[in-house]
């Protein structure tokens, strides 16, 4: 089970001469096995968010439970995709794949095996001895969604993973993190500043409010993952939806700043 409960969650980064609260009575639910999708304001605390579910940041206040377990710490079934993918340049492709499988201290043996399934499942069982400077953007993001597949994670937690690509291999890409959820039904949060693709991969889309970071709406979107979902009407009448509450909340930003909303 990977349901996710984040209760009143507080987060303030110490800053030089004083506190930056980064997130402030965060509460949000996701079901296990549910694709969510975060967008809002830079700035408003979504990657500290995801840190605090993977367990990498501690709260100031209020809790965290992955599958009804407080984390204070990693937890082994969750896995973590960052915007550089976290690879490391020294090492193979094989050996970037299993980095998760010999940190839990799998043998040898067993992960040669699961390395191998998931490289080829992803296109890139021929590059299993490449490095990831001579992969192409795209190959290294399949990369570090190999290593999370060998890890078997039922969370994957994904801070604007496919940011730096170009639209047809981000299109390409998005396309497969849809195929994989369909395939294995992990629970996974997606931060991205991307509306669009936040209506593809998101059964709900949070909105995040200016920092403090907290919900300030969540859009159901129940026509996610539906064959031809992105050229419907329903598509298009949820985007045009979150780009009306994101203007909403940077008009509510502009006028906090400038003394008019207390």
């Amino acid at each position: 089970m990977a349901a996710v409960s984040v209760r009143d969650l507080a987060v303030t980064y110490a800053g030089v001469g004083r506190d930056v609260p980064a997130l402030s009575g965060m509460s949000l639910e996701v079901g296990d096995g549910e694709p969510i999708a975060i967008i809002g304001p830079s700035g408003c605390g979504k990657s500290t968010l995801l840190l605090a579910l993977a367990g990498l940041l501690p709260a100031d206040a209020g809790e965290v439970l992955v599958g009804g377990e407080a984390i204070a710490r990693p937890r082994r079934r969750t896995a973590l995709i960052l915007q550089d993918f976290g690879l490391l340049p020294w090492k193979s492709v094989a050996h970037n794949a299993a980095l998760g499988l010999e940190v839990r201290g799998v043998d040898a043996s067993t992960r040669r095996t699961v390395v191998a399934e998931a490289l080829e499942r992803l296109g890139l069982a021929e590059f299993a001895e490449a490095y990831p400077g001579e992969l192409s953007g795209g190959m290294r993001q399949r990369l570090a969604l190999a290593r999370a597949l060998a890890l078997d994670a039922d969370l994957l937690l994904m801070d604007e993973p496919l940011s730096a690509l170009d639209a047809l291999t981000r299109e390409d890409l998005q396309n497969l993190l849809l195929g994989i959820w369909q395939q294995r039904r992990h629970t996974s949060v997606l931060v991205t500043h991307s509306i669009e693709e936040a209506v593809f991969l998101g059964r709900r889309v949070v909105v995040m409010s200016p920092r403090p970071g907290r919900v300030a709406s969540i859009v159901d979107n129940p026509g996610m993952g539906e064959e031809g979902y992105r050229e419907t009407a329903a598509f298009l009448e949820r985007c045009v939806e979150l780009r009306r509450l994101l203007a909403a909340e940077g008009a509510f930003r502009d006028a906090t700043l400038a003394g008019g909303v207390r």
